[in-house]
């Protein structure tokens, strides 16, 4: 059995009623279960917590029956690679992803054929990173097998044994590294995960978009993303999965502007740090095998060719009109870092009382429709729909202040007119 390390002090995620009820049934009869991974990795950081997983001696038939017996509701979510889900509502901490021991018997890709084991030094062998593979038991006792405990208060993110070996068993893992890099690395990265990394960045079109595009998609919200994504220009991952990136400025820039309740966004951060046209745009939705969407808003997050501190006040509730809060907020904030990233910075509180408009003013809905232009003998077709555009245009012109008769007035006119 591993050896303590050190202790951690009992968080509320591990004395939790719902965790306790987990951990003890596994527990039983001389078996061995551990938190694992993120959940110990963050709470020695003093990080919040966000999801549970737990390494376990038994195999997952075992786990099923003893939770099950338990009345722990159990999904089998993996039972080929041991995993099982428990589900234990009423309380703040309600799944647990419990894991069996394995070691990998061969590897391809994410597929790996596996064999279960009830050595838990063999098991934290064959895991991805050093800063995963720390144990905990439910008192708080900390197991470090491979080394992870310095690496994370260090900063380092460091492969398991040979980095290419273990990139080889799942080139998803040049990716991981990139992101747990982005959220844990401190000063210089890992120089052989590096050298690592740019020898396999080839292997990366072998993964399906969506395994990418969450990588990447997750590495964007790091506090630091546009120092990953500078790391995987540098090694060619770039090249190979997103050559569209070339914006690294205006994403660095982007970042510190997500503030004062303007929440982040991985998509929007992603629009930052391309530089294409829109069937670029379209291209790498394709390729990351985005939803309808996210293509939309990937589509919209497009700057404009002013700036707050020179728009007009109907300027900027045409755009909050025409694109909506959530895309009115992404083009202001690409603008601004449009501005920034090109020495054109400015005042910043302009941009601060436009991001604010959707607060301060409700958009109001354009008071005609089609069958008010039929109504006045225009013959169905083009010209209702011209017609229609014209008058809502004339309606926003007019700072969206004139109601339903005043727009039929100026229509009445406008169809006399033609």
């Amino acid at each position: 059995m591993i050896q303590e390390a050190e202790r951690l002090q009992p968080q509320s995620w591990m004395t939790a009623a719902e965790t306790q009820r987990v951990m003890q049934t596994l527990n039983r009869d001389g078996a061995r279960a551990l938190f694992v991974g993120g959940c110990v990795r963050d709470a020695i950081l003093g990080r919040p917590v966000k999801d549970i997983d737990i390494a376990t001696e038994l195999p997952p038939e075992q786990v099923i029956e003893k939770l099950e017996a338990a009345g722990v509701h159990t999904v089998p979510t993996g039972l080929s690679h041991g995993t099982v889900t428990a589900v234990a509502p009423g309380g703040d901490w309600d799944h647990f992803e419990i894991t069996t021991l394995r070691v990998d018997v061969q590897t391809y890709g994410r597929h790996a054929q596996v064999a279960f084991t009830d050595d838990w030094e063999a098991d934290a062998r064959r895991r991805d990173f050093t800063i995963n593979v720390i144990f905990c038991d439910a008192d708080g006792r900390v197991f470090d097998p491979v080394g992870g405990l310095a690496d994370l208060r260090a900063g380092l993110v460091r492969f398991v044994g040979e980095p290419v070996a273990r990139i080889r068993e799942d080139v998803l893992r040049v990716l991981r590294f990139f992101r747990l890099h982005a959220y844990y690395g401190q000063g210089a990265p890992d120089p052989a995960a590096l050298e690592a990394c740019t020898a396999l960045a080839d292997l990366l079109p072998d993964l399906s978009g969506e395994r990418v595009a969450g990588e990447v998609l997750r590495t964007l919200q790091a506090p630091d993303p546009a120092g990953a994504f500078d790391l995987m220009a540098r090694t060619g991952v770039l090249r190979v999965i997103l050559p569209e990136a070339g914006a690294c400025d205006r994403l660095r820039a982007l970042v510190p502007l997500e503030s004062e309740g303007v929440e982040s966004s991985g998509l929007r951060r992603l629009a930052a740090v391309l530089q294409t046209d829109r069937a670029g745009i379209d291209g790498v939705a394709d390729r990351l095998r985005l939803s309808n969407r996210e293509r939309t808003r990937l589509r919209g997050a497009v700057t404009v060719g002013w700036s707050a501190a020179t728009a007009t006040e109907n300027q900027l509730k045409e755009l909050l009109y025409r694109r909506g809060a959530e895309r009115y907020t992404d083009t202001l904030l690409l603008t601004w870092a449009e501005h920034i990233a090109g020495g054109r910075a400015g005042d910043e509180a302009p941009w601060r009382a436009a991001l604010a408009l959707p607060l301060r003013w409700t958009v109001p809905e354009f008071p005609l429709q089609g069958r008010d232009v039929l109504a006045l003998g225009v013959a169905a077709g083009p010209p209702v729909g011209d017609l229609l555009e014209e008058a809502e245009q004339w309606w926003i012109g007019a700072g969206f202040e004139p109601d339903r008769a005043a727009c039929l007035d100026w229509l009445r006119a406008r169809v006399a007119s033609a």
